[in-house]
């Protein structure tokens, strides 16, 4: 009886939620939206502006009111969902978060504390009340993220496509930069020009390290923070929306946009897309917290005498900065500083972040990955992948290149040891791979010696990875399918595999994109600057597109066109490379058209 009665119960609940849960689903889904951007705004007004006492009140209600909606939120969602097991399995994410901080606010009520959060005893005015600001902002951003996302299936509707919106999406991200450092505390002025913000900006969100100001001398710890923000997410958006994009798009879009996103990403299947974010963002957080604890350790004596959070917040800025390639430093003369000269350990590890980073996270996986590990021990006879040996080979030739070149031309300084020689060679050389960190004065160094890292930076980093350039899969394929046609060849081949056409192609178009962008912007540079070495704007426009941020001490000088110039240099040299590769990929589906083949001399 009572089993026949719960049963009735289940099924009119059923009916219920049959009819009813949709509408409660999608009015708490857009209330979601809205609530959350209103928590973030009230975050960034506590951040950024100084507030009166009453002002912060209401700002922290706004906060938790917003936390408690989402709390609420996912129970209702939990408790009338058809299958609640699965409304679990797709949401633990939300739901973790949304736990973490009610958790502790309701532990703040049980013992009577009344502060921010989940720390004990948490003031606003403490010293951990800024970290704890800066958790809660790129939570609210998380959410907003996490909510955008649910739309998925309207945001494919859009006409534009997926490069249209990854160009977009990074314009959204620079602005929002600009803006959120031009907050009042974000700089001990209280205010910078719109100019140095956006160019700030731009710089930090395409990894770029190009400064038109002195970032530790002008930002405060909050702005500091801000621009450690902006470079994770410039680091990771590419790929992060290359995934994005695949997830709707394979919705509302087929296979065609899966097989584009495939290339950008550098899955081996387009399934492999689902997972792919999940998977960068284990690996990024991972080696930026081992690289922090290491340069922690070795910073340690060199910093002596500084609070130990400043310490490990300098340790975290330059383990995030190095392995997103971004080169940023809090230190005014960058790792030139005679403080940080004397940690050879210090500048290994810098150095190792850079390359890791550089690498690009399929090899990442293929060297480090638990499966493939795992694989290898049982299956000895099993290889790397083409890809991964094709980096490793080029990357290991160009730093070694870039070394030699730099110990010929480089005359050693007066005093300098040899030991510190190698090491400035070393480090300079894997800098040059779209990183931007200098332990020497790259405005000292002889026109040799530029005219090689010149082109050391237009190559840059490997794809799928946080740096720029050409990358060094384009390089090799170039220079391989030149030796083919110098040998007349009828295939190029490179490992015992056979380049395609069509990848030939797609690497030409790379590089004549680069070139074109690179001229073009220099003879607009050498207009506006028409006082200044050719060779000096060579370098300063080239490290610009190719994201890298080293400096003959030139851009702090240049005037304001000039900077717009860089700033769009930069923006394209992060994001056009990827829209062309997606514009080229898109099209080439529709376009198969054969025409007569093409008899012409050439050369």
């Amino acid at each position: 009886m009572l089993k026949i009665l719960f049963n009735k119960i289940t099924e009119q609940r059923r009916l219920w939620l049959y009819n009813r849960g949709e509408s409660l689903k999608y009015w708490l889904n857009k209330a979601n939206i809205l609530i959350s951007i209103c928590g973030f705004a009230s975050v960034l007004l506590g951040f950024g502006f100084n507030l009166s006492e009453t002002s912060l009140q209401w700002v922290f209600t706004i906060i938790q009111i917003s936390i408690w909606f989402y709390f609420f939120k996912y129970l209702i969602l939990w408790i009338t969902d058809l299958h609640p097991k699965a409304y679990f399995r797709n949401n633990w994410f939300g739901i973790l978060l949304v736990s973490l901080i009610t958790f502790g606010q309701m532990g703040n009520w049980i013992f009577g504390n009344n502060n921010l959060g989940p720390l004990p005893y948490l003031q606003y005015d403490s010293d951990l009340s800024t970290y704890y600001i800066i958790g809660l902002q790129v939570y609210f951003l998380v959410m907003v993220l996490n909510e955008v996302g649910q739309l998925a299936p309207w945001i494919g509707k859009i006409p534009i496509g997926p490069s249209g919106l990854m160009a977009i999406s990074f314009i959204l991200l620079i602005l929002s930069g600009s803006f959120l450092l031009m907050m009042p505390r974000m700089t001990y002025a209280g205010e910078i020009r719109f100019t140095d913000a956006l160019f700030t900006s731009t710089s930090a969100c395409c990894v770029t390290g190009l400064n038109v100001l002195d970032i530790p001398k002008v930002f405060t710890t909050r702005g500091q923070a801000l621009l450690m923000l902006l470079i994770q997410l410039g680091g990771l958006n590419v790929l992060s929306f290359a995934t994005f994009f695949a997830t709707f798009y394979r919705q509302t879009q087929g296979l065609r946009f899966q097989v584009v996103l495939r290339d950008i990403v550098t899955a081996g299947k387009t399934a492999d897309t689902k997972s792919i974010l999940r998977r960068i963002i284990l690996y990024s957080v991972t080696i930026e917290l081992i690289g922090a604890f290491l340069l922690f350790n070795l910073w340690s004596p060199w910093l002596e005498g500084q609070p130990l959070k400043h310490q490990w917040f300098t340790a975290l800025f330059h383990a995030i900065s190095a392995f997103n390639n971004a080169g940023f430093s809090i230190f005014s003369n960058n790792l030139a500083d005679s403080m940080i000269l004397g940690s050879y350990g210090a500048q290994f590890v810098i150095a190792l972040l850079i390359i890791l980073g550089g690498l690009g996270f399929i090899v990442l996986q293929d060297l480090f990955s638990y499966q493939a590990i795992k694989d290898r021990f049982e299956h000895p006879w099993r290889k790397y992948k083409p890809l991964t040996k094709v980096v490793l080979i080029t990357s290991s030739l160009l730093i070694v290149a870039g070394m030699v070149v730099f110990l010929i031309a480089t005359p050693r300084a007066n005093g300098e040891s040899l030991p510190s020689w190698l090491m400035a060679a070393f480090f300079q050389s894997v800098s040059t791979r779209t990183a931007g960190f200098n332990t020497v004065n790259i405005g000292y160094l002889p026109n040799t010696t530029l005219f090689f890292f010149i082109i050391l930076m237009f190559i840059g980093a490997s794809p799928g990875s946080t740096g720029g350039g050409i990358k060094t899969t384009t390089f090799a394929i170039l220079i391989r399918s030149t030796i083919a046609t110098l040998r007349q060849e009828k295939y190029a081949h490179m490992l015992r595999y056979n380049i395609s056409q069509d990848l030939i192609a797609k690497a030409s178009t790379v590089t004549l994109f680069a070139l074109t962008t690179i001229s073009l912007s220099t003879f607009f540079l050498t207009l506006f600057e028409p006082d200044i070495n050719f060779l000096y704007l060579l370098f300063e426009e080239v490290s610009a597109f190719a994201t890298v941020g080293l400096s003959t001490n030139l851009t702090p000088n240049l005037s304001d066109p000039s900077l717009f110039i860089l700033i769009i240099s930069m923006y394209i040299g992060r994001v056009g490379t990827l829209t062309v590769g997606l514009a080229i990929a898109s099209r080439a589906l529709y376009r198969q058209q054969k025409y007569p083949n093409l008899d012409i001399p050439v050369g």
